[in-house]
């Protein structure tokens, strides 16, 4: 008796704890509020789809209580059998239809939601393509994002800056393993691979953008190595308006290094060959090859450091020292000598300087 309530506490436990921990995470990272067109779309699914589910158990557990009851063995009747429907026409139609009619109601509206988040003919056909369409290149990294977009010669990591009320095409791909692409509360995730694009589009809600904060999130939805849940990205949904005048900032921006300590930090950052990777103007017209790190055009103005810390100073001077403790794995991590602390705040100071400043 005690070892049954002992386990029973238990399972208690684990429930509540369960209820309690669904709770928690990122603002909008969540499925279940919706941000755009396809996220509306997807989760008018999920909701007709439970409905379906909930309405099918509670007829069978209907059925089954009845059953149990009605039919229960009762003492003095052992022996008797209750009418066997065993080859009843009627009831076998009724339990072959009522599926089917279930299916229908959950494929129809699936089927075309398909047909629809497939229409991406706009990326490829100048014809068919609407005037001033976004269309954006995804190439997912270990365990970092880069954002290009085409038609602008603008190339950005990290950070994902998109227009709202509008869709937006992305071309996705993955340039070492299998990662995915994934912006929960704006559309499902999709995966980016080394060997062909895949494409898709998402529509970004103004007015729930304003709700949602100054970002979205987004998450690399595939396990892609020790790394897999770092490998974060942020979204900045803006109007039009204010795309048009920051992919005017990023075509026309220049890195300055503007006071001394960040001079030294611009020397040491060609010194230590950390230009051979990483790029300072959002302009970059190396191969996709060659860019084997991070865009740092913008890096003074992301969201975070590496995806996952906080944006100062700090955090930037930790990860140079020891990048491989905030992320295993990372490309990063041994690719130059350790660094002195007067090299750490030059190249903080430096970095923490890059942003974008038209002429």
């Amino acid at each position: 008796m005690r070892k049954w309530l002992t386990k029973w506490r238990l399972f208690s436990l684990f429930a509540i704890m369960t209820l309690v921990l669904a709770g928690c995470g990122e603002p909008f990272l969540s499925t279940l509020k919706p941000a755009g067109e396809v996220a509306d779309m997807q989760y008018d699914l999920m909701v007709l789809s439970t409905l379906i589910m909930v309405v099918v158990i509670a007829v069978v557990t209907v059925i089954f209580i009845y059953v149990v009851v009605k039919f229960r063995r009762r003492k003095g009747e052992e022996n008797n059998i209750p009418v066997q429907v065993e080859g009843n026409h009627k009831l076998e139609i009724i339990w072959t239809v009522i599926p089917i009619l279930l299916l229908l109601v959950l494929s129809v509206p699936v089927v075309s939601a398909t047909f629809k988040l497939a229409e991406v003919d706009a990326i490829d056909d100048e014809n068919r393509k609407p005037e001033d369409a976004i269309v954006v290149n995804v190439r997912a990294n270990l365990y970092w994002w880069e954002f290009e977009y085409p038609d602008y010669g603008v190339i950005t990591s990290q950070d994902l800056i998109v227009p709202t009320d509008e869709k937006v095409y992305f071309n996705l791909i993955a340039s070492d393993v299998k990662h995915s692409f994934w912006i929960p509360s704006v559309g499902g995730k999709m995966d980016t691979n080394v060997d062909n694009v895949n494409q898709m589009w998402l529509k970004f809600d103004s007015e729930r953008a304003d709700q949602a904060g100054e970002y979205f999130y987004g998450k690399c939805a595939e396990l892609c190595g020790p790394s897999h849940g770092l490998m974060d990205f942020k979204v900045k949904a803006i109007s039009r308006d204010e795309f048009d005048q920051w992919i005017s900032d990023m075509e026309n921006a220049k890195a300055v290094a503007s006071t001394d300590l960040a001079v030294q930090g611009e020397q040491l950052f060609e010194e230590k060959g950390c230009i051979a990777c990483h790029a300072v103007s959002p302009t970059d017209e190396r191969p996709a090859a060659a860019r084997t790190a991070p865009n740092l055009a913008t890096f003074g103005e992301r969201a975070r450091v590496a995806g996952i810390m906080e944006h100062n100073a700090d955090s930037v001077r930790a990860w140079l020292e020891d990048p491989e403790t905030y992320k295993p794995g990372n490309k990063m991590t041994g690719t130059y000598d350790k660094l002195s602390d007067q090299e750490l705040d030059a190249l903080t100071e430096y970095l923490m300087g890059l942003k974008v400043s038209s002429n």
